[in-house]
């Protein structure tokens, strides 16, 4: 017969806190263990990042070279007919007869629109009349008066009364005068808004006529500027109504007082329109030359950052490099250098001080670079560099 073990009740038990301290001292080491495998990981990360190098950049160079450069003044200037007025009616009526179409030449004196005249035609036809015989009466007095028939003051009312009727006629031709809208000058005739039969109110606008085998040009410059000013002087305008094609014209006019508000001088361009392509109101560039050509080191303007410390470039220095076998090789690390800008033409920029003729200069891709960043250089799409760009349309 098997006899079964009775556990001993005196034996002691490991008491629960030291189970908790087993438990936190194994926590613990699991924890070193996994904080310094990411340490260590890290480190040696960094180390093989640093044997590495820093990857080179590829970038885009120009040589910096002297170029002749016309100094030019630039503006935005607004185009204005010679001779260009909105018409309206100094009285109110009813049209009868519009005499001109949309957009057609009229000339001067021609009727553009007639309100009804025909009270104020009775009127003065009835003045005529008067006049008239006004004038009859008049013509008698004078012989009644070479004869002694009458008297000088007999006379003389004769004369007023004359007078008078020829007044009364004057006023009446003008209100008939008033009721038919014509053309003061030479011009183009704009959108008529009436018809026959509309009722027009005084002073309302009816049609614009504006004049415009030439135009003119107004522009504003800086007051410093004046000197360079000239009449006669020629200038090149561009409109966007027609992209890559200059119109040219002469300064006929400086206003001789300068804005108290800009501090900037109006300037009038008068710029021929043979063709009559260009219209009143048209924005148009407008620059001109001043001065003798001078010559300045350029590059474009792409090279060029600007920071509140200055302006740089990055400038391409031969220099040793490590290829990607960690050999060194002749090769090309960047250098950043201060300059000092001048003025700006189209895509290109003067450079004043700070890089000499013949410096390789990185165009494009300077943002991602540092001193000693070895570089790649791949002219394949250089950025633009024209003195006198021209939209592009594709």
């Amino acid at each position: 017969m098997q006899m079964e073990t009775v556990p001993d009740m005196n034996t002691p038990k490991p008491s629960t806190s030291r189970r908790m301290t087993r438990m936190l001292i194994i926590v613990g080491i699991v924890l070193f263990i996994v904080v310094g495998f990411n340490i260590f990981t890290q480190v040696m990360t960094a180390k093989f990042m640093a044997g590495q190098g820093e990857p080179p950049a590829t970038v885009t160079t120009s040589t910096a070279a002297y170029d002749t450069w016309q100094p030019r003044l630039e503006a935005v200037g607004t185009l204005r007919a010679v001779k260009g007025a909105d018409l309206a009616f100094e009285v109110a009526g009813v049209v009868t007869q519009v005499g001109a179409r949309p957009g057609s030449e009229v000339k001067q004196g021609q009727t553009i629109v007639q309100l009804n005249d025909s009270v104020e035609a009775a009127q003065l036809r009835a003045l005529q009349a008067a006049a008239g015989l006004s004038k009859v009466n008049r013509q008698r007095a004078q012989e009644q008066l070479d004869i002694h028939a009458i008297s000088q003051g007999d006379f003389d009312a004769a004369d007023a009364d004359l007078k008078a009727k020829q007044a009364a006629v004057q006023q009446a031709a003008a209100v008939v005068a008033k009721k038919r809208l014509s053309a003061p000058f030479n011009g183009r005739v704009g959108l008529i808004t009436t018809s026959p039969g509309a009722y027009i109110n005084s002073g309302v606008s009816v049609v614009t006529l504006q004049q415009v085998d030439q135009l003119y040009a107004d522009f504003y410059l800086p007051q410093r500027q004046m000197g360079d000013l000239k009449q006669g002087q020629k200038v090149a305008l561009k409109v966007d109504a027609f992209p890559g094609r200059p119109f040219e014209g002469k300064v006929t006019a400086v206003n001789p007082k300068v804005d108290g508000s800009t501090r900037n001088i109006q300037v009038e361009a008068t710029v021929p329109n043979p063709k009559r392509e260009l219209l009143p109101g048209m924005f148009a560039s407008v620059s001109m030359d001043v001065g003798a050509p001078e010559r300045h080191l350029t590059l474009p303007q792409t090279s060029v950052t600007y920071n509140p410390y200055g302006a740089t470039v990055f400038i391409a220095k031969k220099a040793q490099v490590k290829d990607k076998e960690g050999k060194m090789v002749d090769g090309l690390v960047a250098q950043q250098v201060f300059v000092t800008t001048g003025a700006t033409r189209g895509d290109q920029v003067a450079i004043v001080q700070g890089l000499d003729e013949g410096a390789v200069v990185v165009t494009s891709g300077g943002l991602k670079l540092r001193n000693g960043t070895t570089l790649i250089v791949n002219n394949s799409l250089p950025p633009a560099n024209e003195p006198n760009p021209t939209p592009q349309e594709k």
